[in-house]
């Protein structure tokens, strides 16, 4: 059953050859439950973020988490520590091929909620883009501590 929940993201892009970091911060309401041994966090993206008109979904699993993302902007990028996935990346301008490696990942979660963390770098056609990492920290609303 879908609960109710106050999720708090952080995040963090840095670019290497552009000397540019990126950080951001925001808390949402959304959605978070489990079907069998799978934990769903969904929440609707805002201008904060410069996905507006996109929802956004994680998919957490016992060694790998799925970022699902659709509406203006669609993708699924799978992190999987110590792994590279190829995944595409499709926005108004088109679509675009990414690598995601997933340097560490960090997950401890339960029916009233927990954290993610996921450090992982993103390519394109094989040449390093960004270092990246974010932090969602979950909580069911009317979940007692």
């Amino acid at each position: 059953m879908k609960q109710d929940a106050l999720i708090k993201v952080t995040g963090t892009q840095e670019y290497p050859l552009m000397d540019y970091q990126n950080k951001i911060e925001f808390f949402t309401e959304g959605k978070y439950y489990k079907k069998g041994k799978t934990y769903y966090i969904t929440y609707k993206e805002s201008e904060l973020t410069g996905l507006n008109g996109t929802t956004t979904t994680f998919k957490i699993q016992n060694d790998f988490v799925t970022l699902i993302r659709f509406g203006d902007i669609s993708s699924t990028l799978v992190f999987e520590p110590g792994k590279r996935h190829v995944s595409m990346y499709s926005t108004d301008e088109g679509v675009i091929t990414v690598g995601v490696y997933t340097k560490k990942m960090q997950v401890d979660l339960n029916d009233n909620g927990g954290i993610v963390f996921v450090e992982y770098s993103i390519d394109f056609d094989a040449s390093q883009m960004s270092n990246n990492d974010f932090y969602l920290e979950i909580k069911k609303v009317g979940a007692k501590n």
